[in-house]
């Protein structure tokens, strides 16, 4: 019988082996998409319909980027989409990652998985996901975005059987989203796959982009903890498999920023697909460099000391972090706790949302203060904005704003961004001061009632030291741009500050 805290469904890696690509800055797997052309258009979809970019990576480009994962320890790719069976050289890629000795595994709709195509996946040993959302084919369709979509899945799952899927050694499972339309057909979908001997990947829909405009998919997280909590009991009793229930995967961790990330289609590099951040693109930078220098991905893997709110004092906090993704996308937070998670019913008041006050996460106090709101944040970089006042320090009597002021909201910015990430885990907000500037232009001026916009982004650190380019505008018309120089004390946060 499985421990809880022990590999489960076989998605994962072991704990050890996560621990240890967390320590030497490794990967473990790598997800990518080939390329985001789709024929379904499920109303879950984090990826936009009718929007596939014209200048996605080239073959050769992705043979590159999957060299270089393999040069940072990862063992398996894996290939989302779009579709990844209407990528043109599918089998081709496949064939090159098997030939580096690499796992390949596919999420796909089963648009092309014709006898052949799966006996070609068979011979080349690829782990498939096939995605399949209901028993019901009015209700598969409606999931799926596309009239035939439940007799072309079930063709796809008919294939793979033939060609011997699952097996000892040939992965098979089936991706399902958690939704309104099919939560009550779950339990009996979970037996048949495990009875099936076919792996069960029931997720909760990340509310981003498709599904946003589609929250009649939603269910609320009562009923996600009752579903969680009868399949657990269904496992544990039926299949001697036992976990305990957490977000976002049903009988699984999602753990993947410690050991993984994703490729986009036009080469950028994100946490995930829920954590829509770009941290650099391999078009620009090499895939180590990215990683390495990522404070997203140190943030997270650092997540026992960086997480906020009441997820970081949870019971589960070590093997947990609920689904960054939601947490990112209700919040525009990385780090806030998940507010889909059940445990955190009672506790909304307690998760903080951007755009957020100042006032807590700088130590400027008025007068001195010169900004008042941090509307977003991303890897190295704030945008923040202020109402020019009257009655500022450095406003003058004919209601023009002194040029001085605009390094200052420059450095108060960037402090807002350090401040953001200790709120409510150091008592105060860090310290810092504004050192020097350089390259530093001013094409306007401002006034009272302007509402200007404070955009900064750390591009070189040394140390507490930082260099930092920014740009003040007001409605989209830059008044200063340049650099400063500041010092933070950003000293990294220990498990004893927790």
């Amino acid at each position: 019988m499985a421990s809880c805290h022990s590999r489960i469904s076989n998605f994962e890696f072991p704990l050890a082996d996560i621990e240890d690509a967390v320590k030497n800055g490794n990967l473990l797997s790598m997800e990518i998409e080939f390329s985001l052309q789709c024929n379904f258009r499920c109303p879950y979809c984090y990826v936009p319909h009718n929007s596939y970019p014209e200048n996605e990576i080239t073959r050769e480009e992705i043979c590159d980027v999957i060299l270089q994962a393999k040069d940072l320890g990862a063992r398996k790719i894996i290939i989302l989409g779009g579709e990844p069976t209407l990528y043109p050289d599918i089998l081709d890629m496949i064939r090159f990652i098997r030939k580096q000795d690499l796992e390949a595994e596919i999420f796909t709709n089963g648009t092309k998985i014709t006898e052949d195509f799966a006996k070609q996946l068979y011979d080349n040993n690829v782990r498939v996901v096939l995605k399949m959302n209901s028993f019901d084919e009015n209700i598969q369709d409606t999931l799926a975005g596309k009239k035939g979509a439940f007799t072309l899945i079930q063709q796809a799952l008919h294939n793979l059987k033939k060609a011997g899927y699952p097996s000892e050694e040939k992965f098979l499972a089936i991706s399902t989203i958690i939704c309104r339309y099919n939560i009550n057909e779950l339990e009996t979908m979970w037996q048949w796959l495990r009875d099936q001997k076919i792996v069960p990947y029931f997720e909760i829909i990340t509310p981003q982009e498709n599904a946003e405009y589609n929250k009649w998919l939603y269910v609320n997280s009562k009923e996600l903890y009752d579903i969680f909590t009868k399949i657990s009991e269904i496992d544990r009793t039926k299949y001697g498999q036992v976990w305990d229930p957490q977000p976002p995967l049903i009988g699984n961790r999602c753990l993947r920023h410690q050991f993984s990330c994703l490729v986009t289609s036009t080469g950028n590099i994100l946490p995930c697909v829920g954590v829509g951040i770009p941290i650099g693109n391999i078009r620009k930078q090499q895939l180590k460099n990215i990683i390495k220098d990522s404070e997203v991905l140190c943030d997270l893997k650092n997540h026992l000391n960086t997480i906020k709110g009441p997820c970081r004092t949870c019971e589960k906090a070590e093997y947990c972090y609920g689904c960054r993704g939601a947490a990112y996308q209700l919040t525009g937070d990385y780090l806030a706790s998940d507010p889909l998670c059940w445990k955190n019913i009672d506790r909304q008041d307690k998760i903080v949302h951007l755009p957020v006050a100042v006032d807590e996460i700088i130590p400027q106090k008025s007068p001195m203060k010169v900004i008042d709101t941090l509307i977003s944040v991303s890897e190295r970089c704030a945008d923040v904005s202020v109402m020019i006042q009257k009655d500022m320090l450095f406003v003058g009597e004919d209601g023009i704003v002194d040029d001085a002021v605009y390094l200052e909201m420059m450095a108060q910015s960037i402090a807002a961004l350090n401040g953001f990430k200790r709120l409510g885990i150091l008592e105060s907000a860090p310290e810092g001061f504004l050192l020097g500037a350089k390259n530093f232009e001013i094409f306007k001026k401002s006034r009272v009632g302007d509402k200007l916009i404070i955009s900064v982004c750390k591009y070189a650190r040394y140390g507490n030291f930082g260099v930092i380019k920014g740009t003040i505008s007001r409605n989209n018309d830059v008044l200063a741009r340049g650099e400063i120089k500041v010092w933070h004390n950003s000293r990294p946060l220990i498990a004893s500050e927790a």
